[in-house]
C-alpha cells in the first residue's frame, strides 16, 4: 500500500503545531429550520469550543499527539472559555495571546435535528489579527508538522515560510479564498480542503477536475473531505473516493476540523494513505454523534470502534 515519505524531525518538542482559528460556537439544536417571522423552542443550546485549526489541535491531542496552539483570544469571558478548553484538553497554548480588548470569535450554529446539517453564523473582531512582529517564529516551528487555516492570511505566510525554511511539513485546512490564497497553498505540503473549495478557487465544476487543476497548481498532495460521504484524494494523478462513516449524526460542526486532526495524527505515525483516510473518516464520523466540534473520540474510543489501529 502506498505511504507517504515524510522525513519528520526528532528534535521537537511537539509532534504538531496549529496557527489559526479558535471560536466559542453556541450550538443550537432545531426541530426544523425556522421560517421568517417564527418562534420556535430550542431542543438544545450550549456553548462550546470551536475554530478550525483549535478543534484540529484537541483532536490531535486526544489522539496523543504532543501538541501546540498558536492563536488569539479576546480578553472577555469568551476567550477565557476558549483559552481553558484548549488547554484543559492537553494542548500546550503558552504561545497563546490575549488580546485584552477584543473580543473573542463567536458564532451561532443552528443544527436541525435529525440531520446534524448545520448553519453558521459567525463573527469575528479584527483585532484577533496578528501583526507584523507579533508571531513567535520560534513557536511555529516548534513542532514536526505545522497545520494553518488561512484565515489570518498575512500571519498565515511568514509562519508557512518559516516551517519551509526548516524542512516543517505543512498542512492546510482550506475553505475561505483570498487574494493571496494562492500564494499560500503553493506553500502547502498536505492540503486538505473542503468540499466547495476546489471547484470555487479553479472555477472547474466538475470536483475531479477542479482536483486535478488544484494539484497542479500546489504541486503537493490535495484532498477534500464530502461531508457523509467521506472524502477524496489525489492518489498519483487519479481522484480516489474513501467512504464516510454511517453514523447517526447529531451534529456535523467541526467533522473535517476533526478530520484534519486525525490526518495529521497518521502522518505523524507513519501509516499508509489508505489507512489514514480510513481513520480520519472513522474518527470524523464519531464526533458526529454528539454536538460541538469538540467532541472527537479519544484513541482507546477509536480502537474500540476500529478493533485495532495501524502500528507506528
Amino acid at each position: 500500500m502506498e505511504r507517504f515519505n515524510l522525513s519528520l524531525a526528532d528534535d521537537k518538542p511537539f509532534d504538531v503545531v496549529g496557527f489559526g482559528l479558535n471560536s466559542i460556537d453556541f450550538i443550537t439544536l432545531l426541530p426544523v429550520f425556522p421560517a421568517p417571522n417564527s418562534k420556535m423552542e430550542m431542543a438544545y443550546f450550549s456553548p462550546h469550543g470551536g475554530g478550525q485549526v483549535a478543534t484540529a489541535m484537541v483532536t490531535c491531542a486526544r489522539l496523543g499527539l504532543r501538541t501546540r496552539y498558536i492563536g488569539k483570544v479576546g480578553g472577555d469571558p469568551w476567550g477565557e472559555m476558549a483559552l481553558a478548553g484548549i488547554r484543559d484538553e492537553g494542548v500546550d497554548v503558552s504561545a497563546v495571546t490575549v488580546e485584552e480588548r477584543a473580543k473573542n470569535q463567536s458564532a451561532i450554529i443552528l443544527v436541525t435535528q435529525g440531520f446534524g446539517e448545520r448553519t453558521i453564523l459567525w463573527q469575528r473582531d479584527k483585532q484577533l489579527l496578528y501583526g507584523q512582529n507579533e508571531l513567535s517564529r520560534e513557536a511555529v516551528c516548534s513542532g514536526k508538522i505545522l497545520h494553518v487555516d488561512g484565515h489570518d492570511i498575512k500571519a498565515a505566510l511568514r509562519a508557512v515560510h518559516w516551517a519551509r525554511a526548516e524542512a516543517i511539513v505543512t498542512v492546510m485546512d482550506a475553505d475561505r479564498i483570498d487574494e493571496a490564497t494562492g500564494e499560500l497553498i503553493r506553500q502547502i505540503d498536505f492540503l486538505i480542503t473542503s468540499s466547495s473549495f476546489p471547484s470555487r478557487f479553479t472555477g472547474i465544476d466538475d470536483l475531479s477536475g477542479a482536483l486535478v487543476a488544484l494539484q497542479a497548481w500546489t504541486g503537493g498532495f490535495v484532498a477534500a473531505t464530502l461531508g457523509p460521504k467521506g472524502a477524496v484524494a489525489m492518489v498519483g494523478r487519479s481522484a480516489v473516493y474513501y467512504d464516510g462513516l454511517a453514523v447517526d449524526a447529531v451534529d456535523t460542526t467541526g467533522a473535517g476540523d476533526v478530520f484534519h486532526g486525525a490526518f495529521i495524527c497518521g502522518l505523524v505515525r507513519g501509516w499508509t494513505i489508505d489507512e489514514i483516510f480510513t481513520f480520519a473518516n472513522t474518527v470524523a464520523g464519531l464526533k458526529c454523534r454528539k454536538p460541538g466540534g469538540r467532541s472527537a473520540p479519544t484513541l482507546p474510543e477509536v480502537e474500540a470502534y476500529l478493533g485495532q489501529i495501524p502500528a507506528r
